[in-house]
């Protein structure tokens, strides 16, 4: 096994020092006989290496021309800093410091540290982001700093309405031209079966009549994900446990096409409220409504065949959502996130039927991109026997 990997890989180190020195790039080419001999597999991982090897010379090449054609950057005095800078201005100034970070012992100014030009960035992306100093600083620990800029910008933009098709009543083709001769510029999500994209539209899409029947539901594309990870089926016991507003749990109850039973829970009643609206309107009839503390549920009941979590978070994946999220979040709100999230699995995983013959599973998903809760996470004994 291992000479014949120690094959394999000479095969590759060979080929893809014939590929650099072929002037045609396909692998049959002028002198190609090394390339026919590699599985297609190999010949695109051999592609695909020489193209991220020639991005990475053109990247280096950009950023040196970049460097020579701009002035050093010059790190501000204390009265530069305490004076009032434009927002164009800032931004200049966050890609001037990145520049130099990305070269740092040859673009440093004599005497400045690499901690002052990050302390200095941090303090200039909360200006020009509007995030309070503590959420950008767990920011740029996540991300190197090439991918830091366009993560902010990606926050900025606002993402498209997406719609889900109610399979209980409606096939997604169906409603899609149903809304388009309504006057709505829709298309289809390709990566889902029930998904629509909604670019623009001459009515409310809250209030078109295939949404007063049940047609569908506005959601985000996203909260798709965790349903089709959790994969239901048909006549399974399957619980919801922070369901509201009951997007998901709707979800999970068109799929197993109104058998079975739901049980969707949440914390607070006044929330329940717009799951049992929503189960109504979209003609869900499998389902148990109920109202308590998810730490507390194994208690009342367990033997579910999956549990999905879609457990409170500190919101910092969904900026372009709610911006306020930017601002409200600090160190003890995180903690007690974190805590919240630890007890809420670990009733998930009690509320489980290990021995399922077709489940025993357990999706745990949230809004959160910092990795501190699930970190956290690996400190618990989940395989307690």
């Amino acid at each position: 096994m291992e000479r014949s990997l120690r094959r394999m890989h000479a095969k590759l180190e060979h080929s893809m020092t014939w590929k650099q020195s072929s002037e045609n790039e396909d692998t049959k080419g002028k002198g190609g006989d090394e390339g026919e001999d590699l599985l297609p597999i190999e010949r695109a991982a051999i592609k695909l290496k020489i193209k991220q090897k020639r991005d990475s010379e053109l990247a280096e090449k950009e950023l040196q021309l970049n460097v020579g054609n701009q002035d050093v950057f010059t790190f501000p005095c204390d009265e530069d800093e305490n004076r009032a800078v434009s927002l164009p201005d800032v931004l200049q100034r966050i890609k001037d410091i990145i520049i130099v970070l990305s070269d740092f012992k040859r673009l440093k100014e004599e005497g400045r540290s690499r901690c002052d030009y990050i302390e200095l960035l941090k303090k200039d992306l909360c200006l020009y982001y509007s995030y309070n100093e503590f959420l950008m600083e767990k920011i740029m620990q996540l991300f190197p700093l090439s991918e830091l800029l366009e993560f902010l910008e990606a926050s900025e933009v606002q993402r498209p309405m997406t719609i889900r098709a109610n399979g209980l009543k409606t096939r997604r083709r169906d409603l899609a031209q149903a809304l388009i001769n309504r006057g709505a510029n829709v298309d289809l999500i390709t990566w889902s079966k029930v998904g629509l994209v909604v670019y623009s539209s001459q009515v409310p899409i809250g209030a078109t009549p295939e949404y007063l029947a049940g047609h569908y539901l506005i959601q985000g594309a996203s909260s798709f994900l965790p349903v089709m990870a959790l994969a239901p089926q048909e006549n399974e016991k399957i619980l919801d446990l922070c369901a509201a507003p009951g997007g998901k749990a709707s979800h999970i109850a068109a799929i197993m096409k109104n058998t079975g039973i739901l049980v969707a829970n949440d914390v607070h009643q006044e929330r329940t409220k717009a799951i049992v609206g929503n189960f109504h309107r979209l003609g869900i009839v499998n389902s148990v409504i109920s109202c308590m503390d998810g730490r507390k549920f194994p208690t009342v009941t367990k033997g579910f065949d999956r549990v999905l979590l879609d457990a409170p978070c500190s919101g910092s994946g969904i900026v372009a959502k709610d911006p306020s999220v930017k601002m409200s979040k600090d160190e003890p709100s995180l903690t007690r996130c974190f805590t919240l999230q630890r007890e809420l699995i670990l009733a998930a995983i009690d509320c489980l039927n290990a021995k399922s013959s077709t489940g025993g599973y357990l999706v745990y998903s949230t809004c959160s991109i910092l990795v501190s809760i699930f970190y956290s996470l690996n400190d618990l004994n989940l395989f307690k026997t």
